[in-house]
């Protein structure tokens, strides 16, 4: 089996395998790029591995004219910049010592210890330059029957880094079969090892979390998070009930992944997964207007198209309710609305607090109205 691509076949990318290589080295992609050109799935990043040592990698591509940044140099990671396109590139390693967090790796020149520290079998794929898919681990059948598996004792994967436990669900997510179920080991380990989590950076479970629910759809993947007991402490107080119906009901739209955590909820959620100001506000916005009774154009005129969509998309799903008809063009219609009124409106009767008081009563009154209320029939 090969992998193509417009990729594989980049003159920048053959010139950087081919220095490595002239020099008695091998130079095998690895990872990302190789299941997601088995999958049919774009390519964004070209990592390669190789049994060269990044001062070695450094000094053939610098000779070779290329650009280098050492990136990751002590982790054994380079990147090269060949023909306008960025290549991670890293000497094959093994692993040391681990604490679930941080890992001591060693250089290796063998391929097959660099695929047994990797965490899923889909992961420890590698082809050569002309894209013949190497295997060391018997991982090709898992990757074309979409089945999200740990490399070797999934125990042991997980307790080398606790971050694998989000990463087995987010992997699920995007590459998984949903009609084949999660892997039953996997899943296992996956509840034994939950509460260390905790142990995790909320920043990382966040990245995390986000990739998760951007998935085309990420429900089945949450559930099993629900049932393992992973998702209660990620989010305590979160609920998956709701997540099937939205991304049902979203229908074509693009994944929303704050839109889709709306849905979950859960305590204090904005600090446990590091949002950033912006995003835990808009959050609170859709969610306090899952429960509210503004109509899908005044959700328009007061949080604009995008929020407005996202707030009754999340409505429809959490009471299981279809969508408004036309609502879509009333989210439209209420962004692009001006309320009637003014101030000066109002200044000929009321003065001081009173005046703000009688604004805001009239905008709520034109907001329960669908907007239809014109100057005159708000000031009569």
């Amino acid at each position: 089996m090969k992998v193509a691509g417009d990729w594989v076949d980049h003159p920048g990318t053959q010139a950087l395998c081919r220095v490595l290589e002239d020099a008695g080295h091998r130079a095998l992609f690895v990872g990302g790029c190789v299941r997601n050109a088995l999958m049919g799935v774009p390519v964004s990043d070209i990592d390669i591995a190789t049994d060269a040592l990044p001062t070695i990698v450094s000094e053939l591509a610098e000779s070779a004219g290329f650009r280098v940044i050492p990136t990751g140099i002590d982790h054994g990671t380079v990147t090269v910049i060949a023909n306008g396109v960025a290549h991670e590139v890293t000497t094959f390693r093994r692993d040391e010592e681990t604490d679930g967090r941080h890992a001591v790796v060693a250089f290796s020149a063998r391929v097959e210890e660099d695929a047994a520290r990797r965490d899923f079998t889909m992961n420890a794929l590698y082809a050569d330059r002309a894209g013949a898919v190497i295997d060391p681990l018997g991982g090709l059948p898992d990757l074309m029957a979409r089945r999200v598996r740990f490399v070797g004792n999934a125990d042991a994967r997980i307790t080398e880094d606790f971050l694998r436990i989000l990463r087995f669900f987010r992997f699920h997510a995007h590459y998984g079969d949903p009609d084949s179920g999660v892997d039953v080991e996997g899943l296992a380990a996956c509840a034994a090892y939950s509460t260390e989590i905790e142990t995790l950076s909320r920043e990382r479970i966040g990245a995390e979390m986000r990739k998760l629910l951007a998935a085309p759809d990420p429900a089945p993947a949450v559930a099993a998070m629900a049932a393992a007991g992973v998702l209660a402490v990620v989010l305590p107080g979160a609920e998956a009930r709701a997540l099937a119906p939205l991304v049902y009901l979203e229908s074509g739209r693009s994944p929303g992944w704050l839109r889709r955590l709306a849905v979950l909820g859960g305590q204090d959620v904005g600090n446990r997964l590091r949002l950033s100001r912006r995003e835990a506000a808009d959050l609170g916005r859709i969610r306090a207007e899952i429960g509210g009774v503004l109509g899908p154009a005044a959700l328009g005129f007061v949080l604009g198209d995008a929020l407005g969509a996202d707030a009754v998309l999340a409505r429809a799903a959490m009471l299981e309710q279809a969508l408004p008809e036309d609502w879509e063009k009333d989210i439209a219609r209420g962004a692009a609305a001006q309320f009637p009124l003014r101030a000066a409106d109002f200044i000929d009767r009321v003065q001081g607090p009173a005046l703000g008081a009688a604004l805001a009563a009239a905008q709520k009154r034109w907001l329960a109205s669908d907007l239809m209320l014109t100057r005159a029939e708000l000031l009569g």
